[in-house]
């Protein structure tokens, strides 16, 4: 019944970070010595790593509810959902979007599920949420979703 994703960024961001880093070693070593470049290189591989890894976003389908990352929402406000390829995915973060819609998107992701909401005392009509796995996210959300004529 559960689902669990992090959303974290592709390896080639974290080479590109690491590359950085190695080419200002030396850029800085010449200037004020080899050791002072490397602490330099390596505080800013951490504080840019540091940065990456905040940006993670961990998407959570439980008995409780769906989490994706701080945001929470109790089943029984799901009214349906969908798996979005990437040309859905970019038109409804765009032309097709609404600006109440509540977006967790990453720009590495291509694809995302959207999550139509059902509370009345809620003005966000969906959750627009990238996703490694759309296809499973949407799966384990309708195997949770309330049924209809259930109360809840």
């Amino acid at each position: 019944m559960g689902y669990s994703e992090r959303l974290l960024p592709p390896l080639s961001w974290w080479l590109i970070t690491l590359l950085g880093a190695v080419v200002l070693w030396p850029v800085v070593g010449i200037a004020v010595g080899f050791w002072w470049g490397l602490a330099v290189a390596v505080a800013v591989f951490a504080v840019i790593g540091g940065m990456l890894l905040a940006g993670s976003i961990m998407i959570t389908v439980d008995a409780d509810g769906l989490r994706v990352g701080r945001a929470w929402i109790e089943h029984r406000y799901l009214a349906g959902c969908q798996a979005l390829d990437a040309d859905r995915t970019r038109s409804r973060r765009g032309p097709t979007a609404d600006a109440r819609a509540y977006l967790v998107l990453r720009p590495y992701l291509r694809e995302a599920v959207e999550i139509e909401l059902a509370d009345p005392a809620d003005p966000v009509p969906y959750w627009l949420v990238s996703s490694r796995h759309p296809e499973r996210l949407a799966d384990a959300l309708r195997a949770v979703a309330p049924r209809p004529g259930a109360r809840g």
